[in-house]
């Protein structure tokens, strides 16, 4: 069987932060289902220097208030409740993975503070189902402000996904529960804290992803074709409406398509959808992604449009691992490029991009650590009518992977 590339991310914006809010800076790790041949290959890469992220609409669905001192046991209950579930079920040893980390961010000269721990599940039943969830505790420490000295915080815990996944054939597979809405690349591959490159998830996440990024209902995906020389992936959804405050969606549609060619290392994608609330409203994009097999440099890029705005994102990173090899000094370094734009096209305040269009550079700098450590930092520049402003953000993320039991 083979298990979601999310055994999975975030991001983090200035000032007193929601988890939901967090989860729009950090977006990182490929899809939960999103298990066809043809995307394993496709995002070993990634999977395999455990990168991170998530979005500010990511960590929306459980998500509430935690007195200080319980997110810990908070999560330690999550786990043992989780895992003890399958064990009466199924033979197969359920994994338990994720990411810890601690991230800052100044904007305007007010830094942030935020510890994470994020684990994930991935419980086979059997041979053909696949009980995939991921969760994210979270402490904010922000400025008092209003003239006041100090810091205060909130503590969160948020509950991203829960899905389960019938493998009816090598070429579908389908997904009901909470699931991650199939838009783009960055919500379903890039939003864990130790898949992305930047704390901050890209300026354009928002559309298509149905303001929450979470859809609950069900999805068909697989893949359609798969030759040695290209492999064609889709996935498909429909999401209820739900404003239940655990398993919060709108009602929508829509899915993804990619053709990918794997001698060359390139991936072309199409997604679109549509939201079914109140005015409908439809979302298309396209992506392009460039990682050469058997090199450390790798090239992402997306371009979405909705009703009142639209914009793009490509960056490119590169591991310096040709020199002295993955382990030495200079190696372990991986410096990042983003660039990233919204186009205003008309008001839309809900839409959840800048009022303004805004032009905005990314540099980063990740050291790889042994055991899964990996210490990043970025400086950013934002130009925009509204005003222009510095953003600095550093963060140190631990991946960790153990089965709950051994395995039969």
């Amino acid at each position: 069987m083979r298990l979601s590339a999310d055994c999975q991310g975030f991001v983090v914006t200035p000032g007193p932060l929601s988890l939901k809010a967090f989860g729009h800076m950090r977006t990182r790790h490929r899809a939960a289902g999103n298990d066809n041949a043809m995307t394993s290959r496709r995002q070993h890469p990634d999977t395999r220097e455990e990168r991170h992220g998530q979005h500010e609409h990511m960590a929306h669905a459980f998500s509430f208030p935690l007195s200080k001192g319980r997110h810990l046991a908070s999560a330690a209950i999550l786990l043992i409740t989780a895992c003890a579930a399958p064990q009466a079920m199924t033979q197969d040893t359920p994994l338990v993975s994720g990411g810890v980390g601690f991230f800052t961010d100044t904007n305007g000269g007010n830094t942030n503070y935020f510890p994470v721990l994020s684990p994930v599940l991935a419980a086979p039943i059997g041979s053909h189902i696949l009980v995939e969830s991921r969760a994210t505790i979270l402490d904010t420490f922000f400025p008092k402000g209003g003239g006041q000295s100090g810091y205060t915080s909130s503590s969160f815990l948020g509950l991203d996904y829960l899905q389960g996944d019938f493998l009816v054939s090598p070429h579908l597979t389908v997904t009901a529960g909470e699931f991650l809405v199939p838009f783009g690349t960055y919500n379903e591959r890039l939003t864990p804290i130790w898949i992305g490159n930047f704390e901050q998830g890209p300026l354009i996440f928002p559309l298509g992803t149905m303001n929450t990024a979470m859809a609950v209902g069900g999805m068909v995906r697989g893949s359609a074709v798969s030759t040695a020389k290209y492999s064609i992936d889709y996935a498909a959804y429909f999401s209820a409406a739900s404003t239940n405050q655990q398993f919060n969606s709108e009602r929508s549609s829509g899915g993804r398509g990619e053709i990918f060619f794997p001698a060359a290392g390139v991936e072309l994608g199409g997604s679109y959808g549509r939201s079914l609330e109140n005015t409908h409203q439809n979302f298309a994009g396209f992506h392009v992604w460039y990682t050469p097999p058997e090199t450390p440099f790798r090239l992402r890029s997306e371009f979405a449009h909705g009703p009142h705005s639209a914009g793009y994102w490509i960056e490119a990173d590169y591991r310096l691992s040709r020199w002295g090899g993955a382990d030495t000094l200079v190696g372990r370094l991986e410096p990042v490029f983003r660039m990233q734009q919204t186009f205003r096209n008309s008001p839309g305040p809900s839409d959840g991009l800048p009022s303004a269009d805004t032009r905005q550079p990314d540099f980063g700098l990740d050291y790889h650590l042994p055991h899964e450590v990996r210490i990043e930092s970025s400086y950013s520049r934002q130009f925009s009518a509204t005003g222009n402003r510095n953003i600095w953000q550093t963060g140190i993320v631990y991946r960790f992977l153990f089965p709950t039991w051994k395995g039969k």
